[in-house]
C-alpha cells in the first residue's frame, strides 16, 4: 500500500488487528527485513512497517534527507492511518528516527524497543566514513554499498555460513535508489547527540542487541539502556547488527514478553 505523506508516495504494509506495533527500518534496507515479526505479532497486534523515503516502494527523491523529516514522515503516515499512540520499534537508523520522533511527538509513544541503535552523535571518523560511502554510492551503484554493509549487518558466523540471509540483504540493497542511500548517510551524519533525551523518555523501553554487533557493541548498547528510567536490556545471542533476522527467534521472544507486560500494565 501506499500513501501521499510530505509531497511524496510512502509504502507500508498494515496487517492485523490489536495495539498497533509500527516498525522502522535500518539503513540501507526496507520493510521487508521485519517479515519474522510480522509473521509473529499480525495475530495478536496490528503491524505497521514502513518504507522509509529513499528506500524499497517509496520515493527516493534527490534532495537533502533529515532524520527530521523521517520522523515528520511517520507521523504524517500515522495521522493517515488514523493511529494515535503506538509501540514503536527501530533498529539502528530506525531507532534514530525514533529518537527525533520522540522530541517531537512524544503523545505518539505507548511504549518503546530500540534495537542495536546508539544514542550519540556520529565521531569525525564516521563523519568521514559516511562521506566516503556516499561518494561510492553515487560513482558505483547500490551493488558496491552491499558488499561494504553486509559485513557490517551480520555477525561473523553469518557472514561465513549464512548465504540465504546474505543473497537476501543484498537484493534489498541493490533495489534501492542511490538517492535514497545517500540521502540517507547525509541525515545520519549530521543527526544530534541523543543522550540528554533518553532520562526524558517515560514510557516502557525495551533495549536490545545482537550479542554479535559489531555496528553497535552491546555493551554501548547496555550503557544507553540504563540511562533510560526503568528499561528492560536483554541480549540477543548468536546474532550481529540485524538481530532480528539473525536470530528471529530469540528477538520475538524478547518482543512478545515486553509487549505483553506492557498491555499487562495498562490493565
Amino acid at each position: 500500500m501506499k500513501a501521499r505523506i510530505n509531497d511524496i508516495d510512502l509504502a507500508y504494509s498494515d496487517e492485523g488487528q490489536g495495539p498497533p506495533v509500527v516498525f522502522l527500518h535500518a539503513f540501507p534496507l526496507n520493510r521487508t527485513m521485519w517479515a519474522p515479526q510480522v509473521a509473529d505479532l499480525s495475530d495478536r497486534y496490528r503491524v505497521v512497517t514502513i518504507d522509509l523515503r529513499g528506500h524499497g516502494e517509496s520515493d527516493a527523491p534527490m534532495w537533502r534527507y533529515t532524520l527530521d523529516q523521517f520522523a515528520d514522515d511517520v507521523h504524517g503516515l500515522l495521522a493517515h492511518l488514523g493511529i494515535a499512540r503506538a509501540t514503536f520499534v527501530g533498529l539502528s537508523m530506525g531507532g534514530y528516527i525514533l529518537f527525533a520522533l520522540y522530541r517531537t511527538h512524544p503523545e505518539l509513544f505507548h511504549a518503546l524497543v530500540l534495537a542495536d541503535t546508539r544514542a550519540t552523535a556520529d565521531t569525525p571518523d564516521a563523519t568521514a566514513a559516511r562521506f566516503s560511502m556516499a561518494q561510492i554510492a553515487y560513482r558505483r551503484g547500490a551493488s558496491v554499498i552491499a558488499d561494504l554493509m553486509l559485513p557490517k549487518l551480520l555477525s561473523p558466523a553469518a557472514c561465513e555460513h549464512r548465504t540465504d540471509l546474505q543473497d537476501h540483504l543484498r537484493t534489498i540493497i541493490t533495489d534501492n535508489q542511490v538517492s535514497g542511500i545517500v540521502g540517507d548517510l547525509m541525515a545520519m551524519e549530521e543527526r544530534p547527540d541523543s543522550t540528554p533525551l533518553l532520562s526524558t523518555i517515560s514510557v516502557p523501553t525495551l533495549v536490545l542487541a545482537g550479542e554479535e554487533d559489531l555496528a553497535s557493541p552491546p555493551v554501548e548498547v547496555q550503557g544507553m539502556a540504563k540511562q533510560i528510567p526503568g528499561a528492560t536490556f536483554v541480549r540477543i545471542p548468536q546474532a550481529g547488527h540485524l538481530s532480528n533476522l539473525e536470530n528471529p527467534g530469540a528477538f520475538n521472544a524478547a518482543l512478545l514478553s515486553f509487549l505483553t507486560s506492557v498491555e499487562n500494565s495498562n490493565g
